[in-house]
């Protein structure tokens, strides 16, 4: 009599709940970890509001647009002209221009982390900067480079009203709906 092996039903069972198991865990955990980006994102916009704030009471202007940093710092610094906006594009490669700048004053101050004018990355890898209008936004905005669409609409929700193309955060195309598959750049009202 010839006797067979094999596995049973039941040890096939365990193997795919422990394999079903594994890829839940695996997938709740890279869930975590995108909304844990989102979150510093979030953080990110507030927190660099707050250090232009206290560059502001401190030094009586704003960082990249302070008329006195280069008597105060010397060197590299550059200054700003006073006139209460952070001049040029955000993601500018001019490190003299006052979106530039602004980095370099607000790290000179010991307001944030890094060294000269270099633009910081958000959780997602993209871009930070500072510029002071864009995207029918009036006034001095923070703009993020390079957001996958649903996170966008993630932040959107959470900081703002949700639309794309309005209120104090929107998306670089002006559409109220954001695109999962589409890369933006979204800016908010400082």
């Amino acid at each position: 009599m010839n006797k067979q092996s094999g596995f049973t039903l039941i040890e096939i069972a365990i193997v795919l709940v422990i394999i079903g198991l594994l890829l839940g865990g695996v997938l709740k955990g890279q869930e975590m970890m995108t909304n844990a980006k989102i979150k510093r994102m979030s953080n990110d916009f507030n927190g660099i509001a707050a250090a232009i704030y206290s560059y502001r009471d401190r030094y009586s202007a704003l960082p990249g647009d302070d008329p006195n940093a280069n008597a105060r710092w010397g060197g590299s610094i550059q200054s700003g002209d006073g006139d209460g906006l952070i001049s040029g594009t955000a993601f500018s490669s001019n490190t003299t221009g006052e979106s530039r700048q602004l980095w370099a004053h607000l790290r000179q101050s010991g307001l944030v982390a890094g060294s000269g004018s270099n633009l910081p990355n958000h959780a997602f890898g993209g871009r930070i900067g500072i510029e002071d209008t864009q995207y029918g936004i009036n006034g001095n905005v923070i703009c993020m480079q390079d957001v996958q669409g649903k996170i966008g609409e993630i932040l959107d929700r959470q900081l703002d009203d949700g639309n794309g193309d309005g209120g104090e955060l929107q998306n670089d195309t002006n559409t109220a709906n954001y695109n999962q598959n589409t890369n933006y750049t979204v800016c908010k009202k400082l």
